[in-house]
């Protein structure tokens, strides 16, 4: 496997010269790799972890936070999900061939349109070793070579899966340079491998608006920005109480370190003065701190959640007055912004204004009201009495996921199988020219 002792234009061009066998290769003998993979991830798990652990050590003596320790950590459980997200990959239809359109022209031409790999696939990605493999099983599966670069937080764990991924893969018959990682050259790496146009094809970038804005600046090769989340959950006036409580804290608590967690909850006027209080019981006994509206605020201290001033109880965690900058912060941690509105166009225009696109879920029985916020809102996944946290690949049956794209052009939303093929027009004539 192509490490970063080797320059990044000369692994970009051995993934090239991958990516031409690749393309060709039948769904068995892609499949084949894939179990290779998910087998030797099962068999050298304690490596795996044994790697990682130098990671969490480095990640917990520089501080980095709870929400990026979670993102990092690796234990047997997890390479056994991710193993397993390997096969799930392994068992979905191939894309590459499939037809998506065709017709016989009038002249006689028989024109099929059909997918194809896109070539060769720069994935860029923060303190998420899992990717490593998904990002690599679904470049496999569609018949693209990779190339990685990990951030220097999980450098360790990223080098032992993408090793073992290599090696698996080119056991059962992939190319060499199928599968490459890149590493430890700071941003003048990123820099060269996002200028690699004679061999990259695409760069996804997954991570912060810094690694965006990182790459914004200097890529020559096309981008699909895998961006921040800022997500809403929108408790209308006629919610079932129970149902939005349970939505908002699932949104918020159950893995608050990801990009598909909610960070603002926004409630309609009608239903806040008992929505309020209860959920900011909740919130808090979460461990959630919270920042507030005027409103939202006043409503809390009636319920006898917060008290006179706007810090809420010692016992409990900060209960404060939103500023204009909390509105549009993507915390990836147990903090959440906290509004009243009256009226959905104006939770629309609330999230139009601060949202990145993401994820946004309204929570109602108003089937009027719902229709509207679907059609109103501007992201790539608007959910209707569900959690935003179910944007993901796996949970969308794509097994994995490269990424979330915030972006409208060729994917939108998670990136799966077909979202990393091209098209290409197969035409078929019986000596035919134009006159």
């Amino acid at each position: 496997m192509a490490t970063a002792t080797t320059p990044v234009a000369e692994v970009c061009a051995q993934a090239k010269r991958a990516a031409r066998t690749l393309a060709q290769l039948d769904t068995a003998t892609k499949d084949s790799a894939l179990h290779a993979i998910a087998d030797a991830l099962a068999e050298r798990s304690g490596e795996i972890c044994a790697a990682n652990e130098r990671d969490m050590e480095a990640g917990r003596s520089a501080d980095i936070g709870s929400a990026l320790l979670d993102r990092l950590m690796l234990d047997e459980a997890r390479v056994r999900s991710i193993a397993d997200a390997v096969r799930d990959i392994a068992a979905l239809p191939d894309p590459v061939g499939e037809v998506i359109g065709g017709q016989r022209l009038a002249n006689g031409l028989q024109v099929r349109k059909v997918r194809v790999p896109l070539g060769v696939i720069a994935v860029v990605y923060e303190a998420r070793p899992n990717v490593t493999i998904d990002a690599a099983a679904l470049c496999v599966k569609s018949g693209n070579a990779i190339v990685l670069r990990g951030s220097a937080t999980a450098e360790h764990s990223n080098a032992a899966l993408a090793q073992i991924a290599a090696a698996a893969a080119s056991s059962a018959g992939l190319p060499d340079g199928a599968i490459s990682l890149v590493a430890g050259g700071g941003r003048a790496e990123l820099a060269e491998l996002a200028t690699q146009t004679e061999s990259v094809d695409l760069i996804i970038p997954r991570g912060g608006e810094g690694l965006k804005q990182a790459l914004e600046t200097v890529a020559t090769v096309p981008v699909i920005y895998a961006a921040s989340g800022n997500c809403h959950v929108y408790v209308d006036a006629g919610a079932d109480e129970a149902k939005a409580l349970a939505i908002a804290m699932n949104a918020k608590t159950q893995r608050p370190g990801v990009c598909n967690a909610a960070e603002t909850l926004l409630v309609h006027a009608d239903i806040a003065p008992s929505f309020i209080p209860k959920v900011f019981e909740d919130l808090a006994q979460a461990g959630v701190e919270i920042r507030a509206d005027g409103r939202a605020l006043a409503l809390a201290r009636a319920g006898g959640v917060a008290n006179g001033s706007d810090p809420g109880p010692t016992s409990a965690p900060a209960i404060s007055r939103a500023s204009e900058e909390d509105w549009a912060t993507e915390y990836l941690d147990l903090t959440l912004a906290v509004g009243v509105v009256d009226s959905v166009a104006e939770a629309i225009e609330h999230i139009a204004r601060y949202g990145s696109g993401h994820s946004e879920a309204i929570v109602t029985r108003d089937l009027a009201a719902a229709r509207a916020f679907q059609a109103g809102v501007d992201a790539a996944c608007v959910y209707v009495n569900a959690s935003t946290r179910f944007t993901d690949g796996g949970e969308f049956g794509m097994g994995a996921e490269i990424g979330n794209s915030t972006q409208k052009l060729h994917a939108r939303g998670p990136i799966g199988l077909r979202e990393l093929c091209t098209m290409k027009y197969l035409i078929e004539g019986e000596g035919h020219v134009r006159t």
